[in-house]
Parts: structure tokens; sequence; C-alpha cells
């Protein structure tokens, strides 16, 4: 179960519902860097939405109950067996946008960042991860721009409207 509104109260759902329904929940997303580049995901070919695009370094959602930072170390070390970080909150920001058959992430987000630095320890779970790479930030924005369509919605979404406050620097 996972926070969303119904009604304009924050209640448990099940997190296909939600999507389903497209109602405004609340999610969080985490960044790896080692200076200007990003550890990006290809989601697993078996998510239900969105399968094989690229994406930032974590998404998810909390549990009901479950505050932000804790959903964050928790599906790091579950999505990417990464552990004993500590992500930096960044912001809170929203979005709404279709990820396909008929589902709908409209999002609350709480995006966090950390210096991964060299050597960070990486083991995708095959579940939710069909591989893992490092792209430079300038590189990522023009893979981006040449073929959005291997991209998720929310990370282009990020670069777009929200890169400054992730990474410390004006979107182009």
């Amino acid at each position: 179960m996972i926070p969303a509104w119904v009604d304009g109260t924050l209640q448990p759902v099940e997190k296909l519902d939600a999507h389903l329904r497209g109602l405004r929940h609340k999610a969080v997303s985490v960044f790896a860097m080692d200076g200007d580049s990003v550890l990006l995901q290809r989601r697993a070919a078996g998510k239900y939405h969105t399968p094989g695009l690229w994406t930032n370094t974590c998404c998810t959602h909390p549990h009901w109950g479950e505050d932000g930072l804790t959903c964050a170390v928790r599906r790091l070390d579950e999505e990417l067996g990464i552990t004993g970080v500590q992500p930096e909150f960044r912001l809170t920001a929203e979005y709404r946008a279709p990820v396909g058959d008929g589902l709908v992430e409209h999002e609350v987000v709480q995006i966090y960042s950390f210096e991964a630095g060299p050597g960070l320890r990486v083991e995708p779970n095959p579940d939710e991860v069909d591989a893992v790479r490092w792209a430079p930030l300038s590189e990522l924005r023009t893979e981006v721009a040449a073929a959005p369509n291997r991209f998720t919605p929310w990370l282009r979404i990020y670069l777009d409207e929200h890169a400054n406050a992730i990474f410390g620097q004006p979107a182009d």
C-alpha cells in the first residue's frame, strides 16, 4: 500500500490502483552521482510500466507510514544492492505523466542525491533492473534530446524542470 490522495485525503492505496486511477501519490527518486556523472538504471523487462526504459538511479513509492529517506535507503538496497549511503534531500516536485497502457504517474516526489565516488558497489536485482551505467550529465541531456522515448517520463521532467535543484546547475 502506498500513500495516495483520495477525495483530498491521504489514504493507503494499492500501487497499481493508484496508477490505473491516476491518483496523486507519494514517491521517492534518488540520483547517485560521481562528480558530474549520474548512475542510471534500465528498468527490468518485467516491470508493469515503462519496462526497458532508462531512468535515474532509483525511483519508487514509500510504504504507508514510511518516510522518504527510509524509503530511499531501502530501495537503493533492494533494487541495486547499494548500502552504506546517506542520500541528501534535494527537493519535492510534483508531476503528472502517462506511462503507457492507460496508467498515469501523478506523483509528489521527494528527490534525493548522494555522492557515490569511485568504487560504489552496485549489484542490480534482475527483477527490478536490466542494466546500469554511468552517464555524464551533458551526454545524458544530449541522449534524452535525441531519443526521449528511451527514457522514463519522470527523468525527462527532472532534467527539464528540476536540474538546478538536483544537480546544482541549470538545465540547458
